[in-house]
Parts: structure tokens; C-alpha cells; sequence
């Protein structure tokens, strides 16, 4: 199994993190490791080792089929189901890697950074272009997003990829998140819906 993330996908996180609106000039791709998979409702352990440790709430997406160097009019063939998951960021190594030149996977990639909620048949969901999510902590809403805002699309997302590497059953891709990233503590109570179903629910510890 391979996580895929895509980052600066969202016009007002880029503003928030990098001072700009521009659109990157092709998707910017990162991994995670397996062992970096959340799911099941387990809880989050926050490390006490890599500084601030932020959420980053996102629309997750399964990939469902065998594919390499797909059409960008096949791509929605190759995923079945959606779920809100977080990226969790050691924002505070990711800035230092970032000032050297040095890839991110350090500050991404590390053990319990990917959370994941329970999968969504996509055709139980709105239509692209029409699907809301959200990140409440604590009862109270932190992130709210339309994937009609990012820059690049999941079908487009998902073509790029396939240029580079085979897409596989059971494969992940983090589609990017809205503004409104922050810190976690521990005895957070997170929770992720899609529209106004409830995906995803766990505690930072």
C-alpha cells in the first residue's frame, strides 16, 4: 500500500503557510510510509520528540483498480470510496527541512501521521465539484472545504501519479487541506464529516 499527498492544494492554506495564492505549476506530490496509517478510531500519540505537531484535515480518497499512466477523462474509474482524514505536521522540522532544500518526509511521514475515518461509497456522495468536509476539535468546526477549491482536481491528481508510479488497490491519496491548520494537544477530541456524515472520530493522547 503507498500514501500519496498532495500539498499547497487549496488557495487560502497557501496564502496562510507560503504568502501566496499562485497555483503550483504541477501537483506537489509527497509519501508517507505504511506505518504511518491511523485507522480503526485508534488514538493519536502525540510525539514528544519533533516540537508542534499540527492537523491538517483533508478528503481522502481509496483507490480501487490496477492503473498506470491513466487519462485524466478515465481517473474517476480508479477510485470507489472517500473518507476526511489528517496529515499530521511536525510544522516546526518541516519549516527547517524546507529552509535546506530538504524533501519533507521527516516532518510527514512518521508513525500514526496519517489518520484515516470509515470509507464512503462514492456514489453515496455529491457529484465532484460539490463535496464539503470538515475538522471539528473539541465540538468546535477548525476547518471547513469544497474540493471545487482545489487547485488540482482528484481526477487530475490522480492521471499525474500514474505518470511515476502504478497505482495499486487499496492505495491512498490526501488531496490537500483547507486554511485553518493549528496545533494539537493531547486530550483532543477529533472528528471529520463529509456533507453532514460523521467519518471519522478519534483523541490525540
Amino acid at each position: 500500500m503507498k500514501i500519496f499527498c498532495l500539498g499547497m492544494n487549496y488557495p487560502q492554506h497557501n496564502k496562510s503557510l507560503h504568502g501566496t495564492f499562485n497555483k503550483p505549476e504541477e501537483p506537489v506530490i509527497f509519501c508517507k510510509t505504511d506505518s504511518a496509517l491511523l485507522k480503526n478510531g485508534k488514538p493519536f500519540f502525540i510525539p514528544d520528540d519533533l516540537g508542534r505537531i499540527e492537523y491538517e484535515g483533508e478528503l481522502v480518497v481509496r483507490i480501487c483498480r490496477l492503473g498506470k499512466s491513466i487519462p485524466v477523462r478515465f481517473a474517476h474509474r480508479y477510485y470507489d470510496a472517500l473518507t476526511v482524514g489528517v496529515d499530521f505536521t511536525a510544522r516546526e522540522l518541516q519549516a527547517k527541512l524546507r529552509a535546506k532544500g530538504l524533501p519533507w518526509e521527516l516532518s510527514k511521514g512518521f508513525d500514526g501521521s496519517a489518520a484515516i475515518g470509515e470509507w464512503i461509497p462514492k456514489e453515496k456522495l455529491p457529484e465532484p465539484g460539490r463535496l464539503r468536509f470538515r475538522l471539528d476539535i473539541n465540538g468546535k468546526t477548525v476547518q471547513e472545504g469544497c474540493d471545487a477549491d482545489m487547485f488540482y482536481s482528484v481526477d487530475e491528481t490522480i492521471s499525474y501519479i500514474s505518470r511515476w508510479f502504478t497505482l495499486k488497490t487499496g492505495d491512498l491519496l490526501y488531496t490537500g487541506c483547507p486554511a485553518g491548520c493549528g496545533p494539537v494537544n493531547i486530550n483532543d477530541h477529533i472528528e471529520g464529516y463529509i456533507e453532514e456524515r460523521k467519518t471519522t472520530d478519534f483523541w490525540c493522547k
